[in-house]
């Protein structure tokens, strides 16, 4: 490829993202101005490894953000003439540039990448966020209890790890397993989760008030009765809010696989923590179990759950790629990166730009959110 056309496919990318580029650069003038007011993310913006990973992810989430106005094309739209056309061929009756190419349906790369970031930054954080309440609501107590909460709380992570992921994955994605309604089922209870979490929050802290709790409560209750009635029931009264059954399906398999992990990261630095006297300070004080596992032992063991999650959505990433190179849950024509290099991968010994462009991008999200997880492992260490 000549130097020039490099030169020009650079340009042409970089013009394109000139608008989430623009935000970036203001995030980044922000952060770094305010930076000691900001804890810990500013302080990422001190840290050589935490600049670049914060970067990467910061980039690729406004691209996903912005995908409507980056995207030169349609991600399922055909150009029977740019069939397995290289980077930097251009559309005649548009006179756009395939920044990327095309690949073997003739459709542009470059707006499947972008349009693909939205499927993965909209699932592996939520999926990630929900396995992460969920392990936390039951590692803490059975870290805290023992013995027989801990007993069975154990046995049914080490069930649920003793299953190989392809297999559960395959088993809740396929087609079929929507009709038999066990996803959705499965579903409600990850729902459960997070809003038991916050209730358990608010009254563990609002222990000696009546109206605020209340009032918590309410509000708590009504946006978990609308996530159920959108998520589950696909009946959403404010229509701003539909889940596919496909990703309904992959974000409670995601979810199962990624719990039981947390459970245990969760249960172990618990029992770290049980023997501290701060601990014992907060029993003496009278302090209720679920407030000394959320307000005393949470706030002590953040830091490596943190950096967990940073890794899981990684993990997650990783996995969504597998799903859509295996065409488990998601449509043949679906723009996420896993079938992009599937698709690609059919051709790779013609043509290599349809899958490596797509992978490369995965690769580059996995890697910004590894060099996140070690910059805040770092930073924790410090303190």
């Amino acid at each position: 490829m000549e130097v020039q056309l490099v030169i020009s496919i650079i340009a042409g990318i970089l013009a394109k993202l000139w608008l989430p580029l623009l935000v970036f650069a203001a995030i980044v003038a922000v952060s770094v101005r305010f930076r000691d007011r900001l804890g810990i993310f500013g302080r990422l913006w001190s840290h050589g490894f935490g600049t670049l990973g914060l970067s990467i992810i910061l980039i690729w989430s406004l691209i996903a953000i912005f995908a409507e106005q980056v995207a030169p094309f349609d991600p399922l739209q055909q150009f029977v003439l740019m069939k397995n056309q290289p980077p930097g061929a251009v559309e005649a009756q548009s006179g756009e540039m395939f920044l990327l190419g095309a690949d073997r349906l003739a459709r542009d790369v470059f707006s499947r990448i972008v349009h693909g970031s939205q499927f993965v930054l909209s699932i592996a954080p939520v999926a990630s966020a929900l396995a992460l309440l969920t392990g936390l609501l039951l590692g803490l107590p059975a870290g805290y209890f023992g013995g027989k909460v801990d007993t069975v709380l154990s046995f049914a992570a080490n069930l649920i790890l003793a299953f190989p992921v392809i297999l559960v994955f395959y088993l809740l994605v396929s087609p079929g397993v929507s009709s038999s309604g066990l996803p959705q089922m499965l579903g409600a209870l990850v729902l459960i989760c997070p809003i038991a979490f916050t209730l358990l929050l608010i009254f563990s802290r609002y222990t000696h008030q009546r109206l605020k709790p209340i009032l918590l409560t309410a509000i708590t209750l009504a946006v978990g009765g609308w996530l159920f009635a959108a998520v589950i029931f696909d009946a959403d009264p404010l229509g701003v809010l539909f889940v596919p059954d496909a990703v309904l399906n992959i974000l409670v398999a995601v979810v199962l696989i990624a719990c039981p992990g947390i459970f245990r990261v969760t249960r172990s630095l618990t029992l770290d923590v049980l023997s501290r006297d701060f601990i014992a300070a907060a029993k003496t004080r009278g302090e209720t179990s679920w407030y000394i596992m959320l307000f005393e032992i949470l706030p002590n063991i953040r830091g490596p759950l943190v950096v967990d999650f940073c890794l899981r959505i990684g993990f997650t990433t990783i996995l969504l790629g597998t799903l859509g190179f295996f065409g488990l849950g998601l449509a043949p024509d679906s723009p996420d990166w896993g079938t992009s290099i599937k698709d690609g991968s059919a051709i790779l010994r013609l043509f290599a730009w349809p899958a490596l462009f797509p992978a490369l991008a995965l690769m580059s999200l996995v890697l910004g959110l590894n060099l996140l997880a070690d910059a805040i492992r770092e930073l924790f260490h410090e303190d």
